[in-house]
């Protein structure tokens, strides 16, 4: 293992912004730290743009054959149909950060990972409800929606945690106890948003297909479910600015956008300030149908 070379460095990825491989992969090593223990055990999906975020960019679950065999992978079976997919996986490890910055250099510019461990796949540790706005929807209407969900977690015993997405919304996620499988805690937070949506139908919606939720906020649970991800924080986005998905304190909301953090924000921040997510796993609450 040891240092990463970055291949074809001056390719660019983001052209908008003229940031190339180099910037790519010069942003996950600032981040290593923050991020490792937020992939640490999680089943990863990448997203990668070999040829630029204006290129043809895919999602990737199984681990390719070219990659070292010191990048570590999991078999896990398919629910849906035959097989397994051999998913990556990242420790919080010298050999973890090894495996991040090679993605990296892979053009794995998004890290989406699962709310469940290998070690107990069944059994998310966290839940998720994800703010999905329309287009022009004011962030001051964000925030106030990313509010009513804390309050609805709290209120359920729980301990929430904000992250701005790096795209149009929030995601508001809580550390659990594992004592429900995914789908128990997805019915749960389903619950939850009904709850929320009924209380303000004219705003906020659960419905799934696109068309029946007009111009009103979608609160979307469906990340709960086993296999789903959700983007991981310090994740890059594919978008033009490189917006960065970052973890926030809750007394940054009211100044905070969801795509407001950029790479040179991202280093300049963490060289202040630890990260707001850096205690998730104390105090996991139970949430079930």
């Amino acid at each position: 293992m040891g240092t990463i070379e970055v291949s074809h460095p001056e390719k660019v990825l983001f052209p908008a912004d003229g940031l190339t491989k180099a910037d790519v992969v010069a942003h996950f090593r600032t981040v290593t730290r923050s991020m490792l223990p937020h992939l640490a055990g999680r089943p990863l999906t990448m997203r990668r743009f070999p040829d630029g975020i204006d290129g043809q960019g895919f999602f990737q679950k199984d681990a390719s054959d070219h990659f070292p065999d010191w990048v570590r992978t999991v078999e896990i079976a398919r629910k849906s149909a035959e097989g397994t997919v051999r998913h990556v996986v990242c420790e919080d490890s010298e050999a973890g950060a090894d495996t991040l910055l090679y993605l990296a250099n892979q053009a794995t510019l998004e890290f989406h990972v699962w709310s469940s461990t290998v070690d107990d796949l069944e059994h998310p540790d966290r839940v998720v409800v994800d703010i999905d706005p329309p287009g022009r929807t004011p962030v001051a209407t964000l925030r106030d929606i990313a509010r009513r969900v804390r309050d609805a977690y709290t209120e359920r015993g729980l301990t929430p945690y904000l992250q701005a997405t790096g795209g149009r919304g929030f995601h508001i996620v809580a550390p659990l106890d594992r004592s429900a499988d995914h789908d128990e805690v997805r019915a749960a937070a389903a619950e939850l948003a009904g709850e929320l949506a009924a209380a303000d139908p004219d705003l906020l919606t659960t419905a799934q297909r696109k068309y029946k939720r007009g111009d009103r906020v979608f609160l979307d649970v469906n990340r709960n479910g086993f296999g789903q991800t959700f983007v991981s924080p310090y994740s890059l986005r594919a978008r033009p600015g490189a917006p960065v998905a970052t973890p926030l304190d809750w007394d940054e909301l009211s100044r905070a956008y969801p795509n407001g953090f950029t790479p040179q924000r991202i280093r300049r921040r963490l060289a202040r300030k630890t990260d707001p997510w850096r205690g998730i796993d104390g105090g996991a609450g139970r949430l079930g149908s």
